[in-house]
């Protein structure tokens, strides 16, 4: 962590250009952003698509450069909407309201409070979401009360910082209270506790945070705590947002048609106790270290390839100081090179890609290698041949009907992928993947239909279809839970010798389930960045062995404010 500190120290002292923060994740606000790249049929000049989150300034720059001649009256409103949602970067006139409260409050309609001088800029925001709703599968009723901050501004158009904190106190659909038992960990956030009086719910606070300073004119660096997604795809294979939010180093690199980020993470490799005990507050969690690299290479206008790298490493002896020097090479595919350290990381690589065509389709995808070779191919399913595939395509106003946009992607993961020696070592961050919800082990198809009714009012369904393995026993492991260690591993008896051996692994091996999720949501935006949700879902796991069976729907209504919705799609 100091040394961390110290490079992001060491990096400020050239600041000399205006700086400015990201837009936060949110999926349905960079799909905007999304399919007005795809109707321009050409990529940004501001930025690569698949390193998200992206920068207010790129944002602004990318808006400024659009032709709004044909654009439809939603369009039009989402045009608007971008532009004044970062208005201190971009060429826009209508951010103003025509009358403040008090003078002070609302002056702009993105901001409750702001701030904006020569020396200093300041955005202040309420942060509000609050829910209420029914399962099938019990009595509980499903809750969330979200109160927060979200705070961005700029120091002599040099420095610029990001802060969002949240209470928070929510029960959860059926399905997120198994995860929450089964690994002791809240999706998406940190440490938590009971709350309600039968202990239905979770209570746990939010907390982001980060600044940004431009190095060069090409060079931006972050240093923080935040999360961040690689990919086009509603999942991602290489680096998803599915985790909580962990210490960062970003130095990311825009030049020509490349992008080069360098990102290093401090992780927690395990729980000492579980989050709902007292106890756990009083224990320092042990760590690990993320070293990942991803180089992006515009070839034409519309056809986009990266290639990436990510290494894990850490163990026992090292917990609360896991940061090796070695591991701050911002050289892409150096695992040869620091290998002779006698490193014990685990290394994982692979490539992504995206094509733009016709105005309406962005076609991509992803391939990532823990470990393989290809000798072994021949024999089948040997259980080191670990690899995970997304293949996914997108259609904006199908069939020629305005702002009514398809998604289809399929991803597959081989079993054992992303799990390692141990949890200093496996591709995860507080008892959460740091990839995709279900781990490993599965094959998943998802369809997204989103329909613009008017400009304020938006309808999304989504389809969820999964096979995918569990372990039949506690003491087995299929490849499936990414925090078993590779020794533990089931091995299949050779037909040949009756021996056990290292082949036969299979996807959705073990106890096979089957997953069908749909979920529909209709939002209203009355405001700038306020929304009324109206939601309902169907959820149905089919097990082999009837040990994760479920079957339940649930529906809500709910008001946000400055805050995406939690879309617990898994």
């Amino acid at each position: 962590m100091r040394l961390i500190f110290t490079i992001a120290l060491l990096f400020s002292g050239s600041i000399a250009y205006s700086q400015a923060v990201n837009a936060p994740l949110n999926r349905d606000y960079y799909h905007l952003l999304e399919r007005f790249e795809i109707n321009s049929g050409k990529f940004s000049d501001s930025f690569h698509a698949s390193m998200k989150p992206f920068n207010r300034k790129e944002i602004a720059q990318f808006m400024d450069s659009l032709d709004t001649d044909n654009f439809n009256r939603r369009d039009k409103f989402n045009y608007n909407y971008l532009k004044n949602d970062s208005w201190e970067w971009a060429d826009s006139t209508n951010y103003k309201n025509s009358k403040g409260i008090f003078g002070h409050i609302y002056k702009t309609k993105p901001d409750f409070l702001n701030v904006h001088t020569e020396e200093f800029d300041l955005h202040i925001n309420p942060v509000l979401a609050l829910s209420v709703g029914q399962e099938s599968i019990s009595d509980n009723r499903l809750y969330t009360n979200t109160r927060g901050l979200e705070v961005r501004g700029l120091i002599n158009n040099k420095l610029g910082f990001y802060t969002f904190v949240g209470e928070n106190q929510v029960v959860f659909p059926n399905h997120v209270n198994t995860y929450i038992s089964d690994f002791d960990a809240v999706p998406n956030e940190g440490f938590w506790k009971p709350y309600g009086d039968n202990k239905q719910g979770v209570d746990f606070f939010t907390a982001r945070g980060y600044i940004s300073f431009q190095a060069t004119k090409n060079i931006n660096l972050q240093f923080g705590h935040d999360r961040f997604f690689i990919g086009n795809g509603e999942r991602s294979l290489i680096l998803s947002d599915f985790a909580t939010g962990y210490m960062f180093l970003k130095a990311e690199t825009n030049i020509w048609r490349l992008n080069y980020t360098n990102l290093f993470g401090l992780q927690t490799a395990d729980l000492i106790s579980s989050g709902n005990q007292l106890s756990g507050t009083r224990n320092k969690y042990p760590r690990k270290f993320m070293s990942l690299h991803h180089l992006s290479y515009n070839i034409t206008d519309n056809i986009n390839i990266g290639i990436f790298e990510a290494i894990m490493s850490g163990d026992s002896s090292v917990a609360q100081n896991p940061i090796d020097p070695v591991y701050f090479n911002p050289i892409i595919f150096y695992r040869a090179l620091e290998q002779q350290d006698g490193s014990t990381g685990n290394a994982l690589v692979g490539m992504d890609f995206r094509a733009l065509f016709l105005k309406r389709f962005s076609l991509y995808g992803q391939l990532v290698l823990d470990e393989f070779l290809i000798d072994n191919l021949r024999q089948g399913g040997w259980w080191a041949n670990k690899w995970a595939v997304q293949a996914g395509l997108k259609y904006i106003n199908v069939f020629e009907i305005p702002n009514l946009d398809l998604q289809a992607e399929y991803n597959v993961a081989r079993p054992f992928m992303y799990a390692h020696d141990s949890n200093f070592s496996n591709y995860a961050n507080y008892k959460q993947p740091l990839a995709h919800p279900l781990g490993a082990n599965f094959e998943e198809w998802i369809a997204t239909l989103r329909y613009q009714i008017s400009p304020r009012i938006h309808f999304k369904a989504q389809a969820v279809m999964a096979e995918f393995g569990t372990d039949t026993t506690a003491n087995a492991h299929f490849g499936g839970d990414i925090f078993k260690t590779n020794n533990s591993r089931y091995n299949h008896i050779n037909p040949d010798t009756g021996s056990r051996w290292q082949f036969g692994h299979t996807i959705g091996q073990g106890e096979s389930n089957t997953l069908r999720f749909v979920k529909l949501s209709l939002s209203y935006m009355p405001y700038h960045n306020v929304f009324i949700d109206l939601n309902y879902s169907i959820r149905n796991q089919v097990s082999e062995f009837e040990n994760n069976n479920s079957e339940n729907s649930f529906f809500g209504a709910s008001v946000r404010a400055n805050i995406p919705k939690r879309e617990n799609l898994f």
